[in-house]
């Protein structure tokens, strides 16, 4: 199975309130956070990580990154400086980009942190994956409605989960 997720912010209290998590402290948000994703996730999945997964160095992304399960991607957000620090093992990622195009299912997705108004295959079926606006699901809801296929897969617009690429291919069905 293949996942996506953005927009983490593991140990970052600030978020909580910037985007009103459900969440008294950091603690509590780390912990729902890797919860929810292990509860969804298997050690066979892969997960596409689009960006802002922490801001608080490469020992804490270690932590969290040992603690979750699934192949792990990074598509960098802005965010995400821990991935060049020289204390972080980059073998917890099968891979660190700034972009990515993937195919599923005979479906192509476009992963980049931010959203973009134009991408390769827009308009021929591509969908453009991406986080960064910590949007609800009514900006996913919206867009399909507007037939945009653009999807924000951060944890804010996705019950504080990673969604699958079935989930989304279903979504826009």
């Amino acid at each position: 199975m293949v996942y996506f997720t953005a927009d983490l912010h593991f140990y970052h209290d600030k978020i909580i309130r910037h985007t009103k998590r459900p969440f008294s402290n950091v603690e509590e948000m780390n912990k729902a956070l890797i919860r929810k994703w292990n509860d969804k996730v298997t050690n066979q999945d892969d997960v596409y990580i689009l960006g802002d997964f922490t801001m608080k160095g490469a020992e804490m992304a270690a932590v969290c990154l040992y603690s979750l399960k699934g192949r792990k991607y990074l598509i960098r957000g802005n965010h995400d400086n821990f991935a060049d620090s020289p204390e972080f093992e980059p073998s917890l990622f099968c891979s660190i980009r700034d972009y990515m195009e993937i195919v599923y299912q005979n479906q192509r997705f476009i992963l980049f942190h931010y959203p973009m108004l134009e991408w390769n295959g827009r308009g021929k079926g591509a969908i453009a994956l991406h986080g960064h606006q910590h949007n609800h699901k009514d900006y996913n809801v919206e867009n399909r409605r507007n037939r945009i296929l653009r999807y924000d897969v951060g944890v804010d617009a996705n019950n504080m989960q990673p969604v699958s690429a079935e989930e989304i291919i279903e979504f826009f069905r």
